[in-house]
């Protein structure tokens, strides 16, 4: 998913981008259609972004002309491909993470495929799927910090989940809602790897009463409410990414003006997947083995402000400083956030909201 990606990005993203083709038609599945089609429609979250030249990288080794049309935060893409199962709205869709790809496999709203091009540092992540999606990129959900208010208040930042509910921190904190934003799913999970199953609620309930804040989505936490972020809100702590610092870096390069709190994250995937019922199933895996191409990998710290899912592609210099990865995120094991998310947010919402 970040701001960077979820805001440049965004701007492409609410409309459709077609390049021109170059003239072959692929039909590499062996799809039964006399005049298999030129155009791959991708079905994306309101953060995808690809360099241009990428794209068009694409349309040349392929033949395939790409058709992007995004649905919102990657929790609605899920909802819209569920209640579109029997119409389905593309061929191929970007952006279901760890934390909604169970409900997309159980939905069976996606067709298993396996890419020859999977790195062997995604074949985890894409067995966690039973290889029903294809991991592209990772990073970590983390608690971000406008360092520059918290030197101005003279106020030492916050560095654990049990700090955020201190009377310290009251009113410091917003977050998007779990119930309608991928990030929002990723910090409840966070929580409940924290606090076990018998005790996230009294932890939100102690957020709660130390004046959390709940956006419904990120870019209304990051970019509006957030002190740090393009709208210079109110609230000095918000829910991003730990590569969010690596956007806020001044223009000599050597410090950020935001941090992330790297004892608050939970890794998440995203994951690519056939959209079952697709009319172009042949560009819809053409396109996927390209995400998983080098370039495309290249591609994705700078564009998405996640990690790529193949190790082995360099990153930018200043990730090391400014975008590590947490060293301990916290995990919950993905058969039991399959089998509780639901209920889950269903507690979450008559917790926090109700």
């Amino acid at each position: 998913m970040f701001h960077h990606r979820r805001g440049r990005i965004a701007l492409a993203l609410l409309t459709t981008l077609a390049l021109a083709g170059c003239g072959q038609t692929g039909s590499q599945s062996g799809q039964s259609s006399q005049t298999p089609s030129k155009e791959v429609t991708i079905i994306t979250h309101d953060s995808w972004a690809m360099s241009k030249n990428v794209v068009a990288e694409f349309t040349k080794k392929t033949g395939y002309t790409p058709k992007f049309v995004a649905q919102g935060d990657a929790g609605a893409v899920v909802n819209q491909l569920v209640l579109t199962k029997n119409s389905p709205l593309g061929d191929v869709v970007f952006g279901i993470d760890n934390t909604f790809s169970s409900r997309a496999v159980d939905a069976g709203v996606v067709d298993p495929y396996t890419s020859k091009a999977l790195p062997s540092s995604a074949t985890s992540a894409a067995k966690s799927t039973s290889n029903n999606l294809t991991p592209v990129d990772q990073g970590d959900v983390c608690i971000n910090a406008d360092d520059a208010w918290f030197a101005q208040k003279k106020l030492a930042r916050p560095t654990t989940l049990d700090d955020l509910a201190k009377p310290a921190y009251k009113n410091l904190l917003v977050v998007p809602s779990p119930a309608t934003s991928s990030p929002g799913m990723s910090f409840l999970a966070a929580t409940v790897g924290a606090k076990g199953e018998s005790g996230w609620k009294g932890y939100w309930s102690r957020l709660k009463s130390n004046g959390l804040k709940v956006d419904k989505g990120w870019e209304d936490a990051y970019n509006v409410d957030f002190s740090g972020g393009e709208g210079k809100g109110k609230y000095p702590l918000v829910l991003s990414y730990s590569t969010s610092p690596a956007f806020t870096v001044s223009k000599d390069g050597k410090t950020s003006s935001t941090s992330a709190l790297l004892g608050t994250c939970f890794r998440q995937t995203e994951y690519a997947g056939v959209i079952k019922g697709a009319k172009n199933t042949a560009g819809a895996r053409a396109f996927i083995d390209f995400l998983l191409s080098k370039e495309a990998q290249a591609d994705i710290p700078g564009q998405m402000y996640m990690y790529p899912i193949d190790s082995s592609v360099k990153l930018p210099t200043e990730w090391t400083k400014f975008a590590p990865l947490s060293p301990k995120p916290y995990t919950v094991d993905p058969k039991t956030l399959a089998k509780n998310r639901n209920t889950w947010v269903k507690e979450w919402t008559a917790t926090v909201q109700g």
